[in-house]
C-alpha cells in the first residue's frame, strides 16, 4: 500500500484543503484524525488502493458487502483482519465523504450494496479497528479509529468540504482570473 510521506505535495495539498474544512468550516480541531484523512485522501488517488482487498480468487472486492464478508471469514484477532476492516471503514468514508453520490447509484443497482449502509458499515468497521488496536496495546491508534468511528458522519462531511474546494481550485484559472 502506497503511504506517502507527510512532505509530499499531494499529502500537503491534501492536508492543506482538510485543516481548511475541519477546522473553519467544522470546528474540529484534531491534528492526528486530520492527518489520517489527508493521507487516506492521497492514498486513494490510486485505484489500487481503494480496490486493494482481494477475494479468494484474487479478484479486487469492489463492494462493501464483499469486503465484510470476507474479513468475517478471517481468523479472529489477526492483523490481516484488523487491516480489513480499517479498509472498510477508509473505504466507506472515501464514498460517503467524497463521492456520496456514487454511493447512492451503488445503492440503487441490483449489486449487493443496494442494502447496505456505508455509514454503518464504515463505523463498524473503525469500531472493530480500534478494538484490535486496543488489545494489541496501541492506544493511540485505537483512540483515533474509536473518533474516525464516533465521528463518521463529521468526517464525511468534511471529506465534501474537501472535495468542494478541491474543485474549485480546479476552476481557478493559473493567474488567479486577472486580466492584464
Amino acid at each position: 500500500m502506497w503511504d506517502p510521506p507527510p512532505e509530499h505535495p499531494l499529502r500537503r495539498m491534501f492536508a492543506g484543503l482538510a485543516e481548511h474544512a475541519f477546522f473553519s468550516h467544522l470546528g474540529v480541531a484534531d491534528p492526528p484524525l486530520i492527518d489520517y484523512l489527508s493521507a487516506l485522501l492521497t492514498r486513494f488517488i490510486h485505484n489500487d488502493a481503494v480496490y486493494r482487498l482481494r477475494g479468494e480468487r484474487g479478484r479486487p472486492l469492489t463492494e462493501l458487502t464483499e469486503m465484510v464478508i470476507e474479513a468475517e471469514q478471517l481468523p479472529a484477532g489477526g492483523r490481516v483482519r484488523r487491516d480489513y476492516y480499517r479498509h472498510i471503514g477508509d473505504f466507506a468514508l472515501f464514498w460517503t465523504g467524497v463521492y456520496p453520490e456514487a454511493v447512492g447509484r451503488l445503492r440503487s443497482t441490483a449489486g449487493k450494496d443496494a442494502l447496505v449502509s456505508y455509514t454503518a458499515q464504515g463505523k463498524r468497521g473503525y469500531l472493530l479497528t480500534s478494538r484490535m488496536e486496543e488489545e494489541q496495546h496501541h492506544d493511540a491508534e485505537a483512540d483515533l479509529f474509536r473518533r474516525l468511528s464516533e465521528q463518521f458522519e463529521v468526517c464525511a462531511v468534511g471529506l465534501r468540504k474537501v472535495r468542494e474546494d478541491l474543485n474549485e481550485l480546479r476552476a481557478t484559472p493559473p493567474d488567479g482570473g486577472i486580466i492584464g
